[in-house]
């Protein structure tokens, strides 16, 4: 039954390919609009184990754009929802969790749990202090690092692109992120960002929220997926 599952992928990036991605280890940080798409997109490629990490519960809020988002899970954990999902996408796909609001201070304990380091990371969360602290770990032992910047308050996923953090502009948290790195000297971070100049929300109560629609966030989640997956397989041609 695996073999007919992955039967096209295999022929699209051939044995040895997809052997390395079935082999591959990928930590995912975020389940949101972004995270939750992307994982089910590793999944489906044929990424052999995933550690998952995201501390919120589904909203209806969610509902627009999430992949783990339907009337029937609102008020259950991310990583529950989004590990059954992946149980019933794929039976090859080993899947840890943890349900931890990530800090500077105890992303350390977050990772020293797991049996070995991952071979890549996918940082799919909103918290500027947790996306540096993920940059931080990632340079100091060397693990390869793929960082979402804002998809909120946009409406056109065809101007999301990759580069380098310094290499980008418009996008205020790629801002941020640049002031904030060169301070801790990480001199390069992989990003996936939009050049899109983000709108402002039409306000809607008393705390304003990033606005998103749809087909944005899940856009640069397949992105995402897709950067990793032809990195892990070496199909990056």
């Amino acid at each position: 039954m695996n073999q007919e599952i992955f039967s096209r992928t295999v022929s699209l990036i051939g044995e040895e390919a997809f052997s390395r991605l079935a082999h591959s280890f990928v930590a995912v940080f975020g389940l949101g609009g972004v995270g939750s798409h992307c994982v089910e997109a590793l999944a489906r490629s044929g990424v052999g184990r995933l550690f998952l990490v995201d501390s919120d519960v589904v909203t209806l809020s969610n509902l627009n754009r999430q992949s783990i988002a339907l009337l029937s899970t609102v008020g259950r954990k991310k990583t529950e929802v989004m590990g059954e999902k992946l149980a019933d996408v794929s039976l090859c796909c080993e899947v840890m969790t943890c349900d931890t609001f990530v800090l500077p201070e105890n992303l350390p304990e977050v990772f020293a749990g797991l049996p070995e380091k991952p071979d890549y990371i996918i940082d799919a969360i909103d918290t500027v202090s947790a996306k540096l602290a993920l940059a931080c770990y990632a340079k100091e032992h060397e693990i390869p690092i793929l960082s979402s910047m804002g998809t909120g308050n946009k409406l056109h996923p065809e101007l999301f692109e990759f580069a380098d953090i310094y290499d980008t502009s418009v996008c205020p948290l790629c801002r941020v992120m640049r002031r904030e790195l060169r301070k801790r000297d990480v001199t390069s971070l992989r990003v996936l960002y939009s050049r899109e100049v983000p709108r402002t929300p039409v306000k809607t109560g008393e705390r304003p929220v990033p606005a998103s629609i749809a087909f944005v966030p899940p856009v640069a989640g397949f992105l995402l997926a897709g950067e990793a997956v032809r990195t892990l397989a070496g199909v990056c041609d």
